[in-house]
């Protein structure tokens, strides 16, 4: 044990407020009631986004304690996938959200914990042990709280506390500048785009146009049980990512790929190598008469996510692309283009392998204080 530093289980530290509950029929299209629910945590940046905010009607009476206040950590109690338990983000300010009824606010008791540090601890390899140890062997889609309570976080001094955050705070800062540049380039690539070829959707230039069932064809992926994505040396991508390593890829080289279903339906990404892609997204193929840099960006610029099915659950079958007009730019053209963002690539290589190192950084140091 550290010098001064005491063990507590999280429920000696903090108290626990369980989520909203609402009806559908209290949903609506826009409104100033708005309630955050899983979507609303960035898996891996454990940050809030407010991409796809759920909204209830403007009569429908949201209690104080059901809002997010500063210092809360906001937490994952409930998913069917379970690689979203226990996924939690820092609120740094109140707000006028509430969180939703499969969601759950830790508030840290200010006499006995610095709340942000009771944040990192929930980030810790610990933490992840924790509740693998939970959910080990079992199929459990919910957290209780009665479980969650029981882990163990150091307690160190309230002044020690305070600098290990402001140490991890600055490394996340730098992590997140790099991210930051990363996006900028992207803009930047967008922007290339743009003076090439002009609006994909408008296209003021003139270009030839095809239908997109003329231009592409689109295979959906295989389906995988969750215990098949577990171990192996294939990256296994859905239609929100990688969810996972398996020992068998589908697919091999170059390859465009389209969320079919879930937050990111309708996300194009490139591919390379060898990887599995589930029944959660598509595999673009047959490309007539267009380079794969240049399909990734102009199906990006069309926002596929549009032609999704209206539901709680977003679906796009395929027949829903097949109307949609695809320009066709001559080959000379897209080869400048890809020249450029080869360069942008370069740079964003970089960047990647910076934000890397840094991270490197950060998680030895979170070893350092919580493992």
């Amino acid at each position: 044990m550290k010098e001064k530093w005491t063990y507590k289980k999280l429920g000696e530290v903090a108290s626990f407020s369980r989520g909203l509950t609402f009806a559908k029929s209290d949903v609506a299209d826009a409104s100033s009631k708005k309630v955050l629910r899983s979507n609303n945590i960035d898996l891996v940046s454990h940050s809030l986004n407010f991409d796809d905010v759920t909204c209830l009607k403007e009569g429908f009476i949201i209690p104080d304690e059901k809002k997010l206040h500063k210092g809360d950590i906001f937490i994952c109690m409930s998913n069917g996938s379970t690689q979203h338990l226990g996924k939690v983000a820092f609120i740094d300010d109140d707000m006028d959200y509430a969180f939703g009824g499969f969601m759950g606010a830790i508030h840290p008791d200010v006499k006995l914990v610095y709340p942000k540090f009771a944040f990192y601890s929930c980030l810790s390899t610990e933490y992840r042990r924790f509740l693998a140890s939970i959910l080990n062997g079992v199929n459990i889609n919910n957290l209780k709280w009665s479980e969650l309570s029981k882990f163990t976080i150091p307690v160190p001094p309230i002044e020690t506390q305070s600098r290990i955050v402001s140490e991890l705070d600055l490394l996340q800062s730098i992590i997140d500048k790099q991210k930051a540049q990363l996006k900028e380039l992207d803009n930047l690539a967008q922007a290339v785009f743009y003076d090439i070829f002009g609006d994909p959707v408008e296209n003021e230039k003139g270009w030839e146009v095809k239908k997109f069932k003329d231009c592409f064809k689109l295979s959906s992926g295989k389906g995988l049980t969750a215990k098949a994505i577990v171990h192996g040396n294939y990256p296994v991508y859905g239609g929100n990512g990688i969810v996972g390593y398996h020992c068998d890829y589908n697919i091999d080289g170059d390859n465009i790929i389209i969320g079919r279903v879930g937050a990111l339906c309708g996300n194009v990404r490139n591919v390379l190598g060898k990887a599995f892609i589930t029944d959660n997204a598509f595999i673009l193929t047959k490309h007539v008469n267009s380079m794969n840099v240049f399909v990734l960006y102009l199906l990006r610029l069309h926002n596929l996510r549009q032609y999704a099915r209206d539901a709680l659950q977003p679906v796009i079958s395929n027949t829903g692309f097949k109307d949609i007009g695809i320009i066709v730019p001559p080959l000379p053209l897209q080869q400048s283009f890809a020249t450029k963002i080869e360069s942008i690539e370069k740079q964003k290589a970089a960047i990647t392998q910076s934000i890397a190192e840094t991270q490197r950084l950060f998680d030895y140091t979170m070893d350092k204080y919580f493992g």
